[in-house]
């Protein structure tokens, strides 16, 4: 019995099984839509610290405190 399945990026009815290699997806199309958008960082994974992500320095930040504590180091 072939299960059959919504497409999770266009709904489109679709079967579950090892003949279809884009599995859970209907076509190439939408697994390399889904595949683009993970690229381009539209879906993120939540962590417990996603909340604090506005206190993560710049890299602007982190280059000042590197250099504020090499200065440290040299005398």
């Amino acid at each position: 019995m072939k299960k059959q399945i919504s497409c999770p990026k266009c709904g489109k009815k679709t079967h579950f099984t090892p003949k279809n290699p884009y599995r859970p997806f209907c076509s190439e199309r939408c697994q390399l839509i889904d595949l683009g958008a993970w690229v381009e960082e539209e879906y993120r994974i939540p962590t417990e610290n996603s909340a604090n992500l506005d206190e993560i320095p710049t890299n602007e930040e982190s280059d000042e405190d590197l250099h504020s504590s090499e200065s440290t180091f040299l005398h």
